[in-house]
């Protein structure tokens, strides 16, 4: 069985070419266009690792991530944050959240390969 990663961003583009980086990899792929239908496919998803965006409509990635935390099942998710923002107070905050990784938009189909890679080997 294929391990599965949620892919959390507002644009279609950044779903897509994480979606297609990982399955070619072998892992499925879930995709949430913004914090709130995240949320709402995480109990119907058995999800190893969670990549996110930080700016989304109607709930934020870091609210998103605090949601997650929120939820005892969810407490020791592994979450990749995958942002425009670059600044060290955004990483701070995601560090205190309890983020293993923060890549920085635009990135490599390696790069995201590997990020997820560091917590998840698709070969079962």
């Amino acid at each position: 069985m294929s391990k599965v990663i949620m892919a959390v961003d507002d644009s279609t583009t950044v779903r897509k070419f994480v979606s297609v980086a990982l399955t070619m990899q072998g892992f499925t792929v879930v995709t949430a266009s913004d914090g709130m239908d995240a949320l709402e496919k995480l109990p119907h998803s058995h999800v190893d690792v969670l990549i996110t965006d930080l700016n989304m409509p109607n709930m934020d990635g870091f609210e998103l991530i605090r949601a997650i935390r929120d939820i005892p099942q969810y407490k020791e998710l592994p979450i990749i944050i995958l942002s425009s923002l670059s600044d060290n107070a955004s990483k701070e905050r995601g560090v205190e959240l309890g983020v293993g990784s923060y890549l920085v938009k635009p990135f490599s189909l390696e790069k995201i390969q590997y990020e997820v890679s560091k917590y998840v080997s698709w070969v079962e």
